[in-house]
């Protein structure tokens, strides 16, 4: 076989299911697939599509809006859709109650939201379950306020991508979310914002773990954890004291909103480390080896979509 076929042929036979499900007849299975890709040898390559479209994305999709049948979507030819999504927002998968004895991620990005309400704040995030929350609970109503490395998984990306956006936004408010086990990829560059007086705030979600990782070992392993717990992290708050960063740790529930608040307000970068509830969970999931129409809601709860009208 030659190389390139070999090749072609490994990346067929093993494709990535954080893309799509294990079971091809499971990939969105009511829907028409659109593919755009500036590569031809991706098309079809493993998802069959309806509709193959290859060149530059940012242009097939100004011609596409561009096209008379786009043109006046009103409410009426849109409703059944918004009803679809209304169905599965009912299902409020996010909703939480908060506890008095820990606090929990949920919690911690939610009183964010509300400390960030009206600042026109740029978010950054590391990778991970706090990567989800902060997608989940943040709000962001203008482009190029939320800096993710998405699928691609990069931790360690939030504080360095925080420090250019606060270098390029001198004067907003830059956050960087981050979790643990991810911050101590680029801790130091907590130097380069102090050299180069660079004001932004690190939340931490503190739980002791990788908690994608202990996440995915507890549901679809059965509990077996392997390497999923950091035993042996530092005093993120003598760490960050010792950069020459404002720094504050908080456990305690009733003083989260009091120690976010004096985080967004510090005159210079600030590290809080938030102790959150070491084993919270992060749902909706698609578990490995599931079609997309299949989702878990909690540990015990789970929506299937029968059909396009479900």
């Amino acid at each position: 076989m030659a190389r390139n076929e070999r090749a072609n042929a490994m990346r067929s036979a093993c494709p990535s299911d954080r893309a799509r499900s294990a079971q091809l007849d499971e990939f969105c299975p009511h829907a028409r697939k659109i593919h755009i890709d500036i590569d031809a040898s991706s098309v079809n390559k493993i998802v069959k599509v309806d509709v193959p479209m290859v060149g530059d994305c940012a242009a097939i999709l100004r011609a596409l809006l561009e096209m008379p049948e786009l043109h006046g979507l009103d409410g009426a030819r849109l409703s059944p859709w918004w009803q679809r999504i209304a169905c599965w927002r009912e299902r409020r998968c996010l909703d939480f109650v908060p506890r008095a004895d820990v606090i929990l991620p949920q919690q911690l990005i939610a009183s964010l939201q509300q400390a960030l309400d009206g600042r026109d704040a740029i978010v950054s995030t590391d990778v991970g379950q706090h990567q989800m929350w902060a997608a989940q609970y943040l709000h962001f109503e203008a482009p190029r306020r939320w800096l993710a490395s998405g699928g691609a998984g990069t931790m360690g990306y939030g504080l360095p991508a925080a420090i250019g956006a606060q270098i390029a936004h001198p004067d907003r408010l830059v956050v960087c979310v981050s979790g643990d086990a991810s911050i101590l990829m680029n801790i130091q560059e907590m130097s380069t914002a102090v050299q180069h007086r660079v004001p932004v705030k690190v939340v931490l979600t503190n739980n002791g773990y990788m908690g994608m990782v202990r996440q995915w070992q507890q549901l679809n392993h059965g509990n077996r954890l392997s390497h999923s717990r950091n035993e042996a992290l530092p005093d993120f708050v003598a760490l960050a004291r010792a950069f020459g960063w404002g720094t504050r740790s908080v456990s305690d529930p009733a003083e989260l909103a009091g120690a976010i608040a004096e985080c967004m307000s510090y005159d210079g970068p600030f590290f809080l480390d938030v102790r959150v509830a070491a084993q919270e969970n992060c749902f909706p999931m698609m578990p490995s080896g599931q079609g997309h129409h299949r989702v878990m809601l909690s540990e015990n709860r789970w929506y299937e979509e029968a059909s396009p009208a479900a």
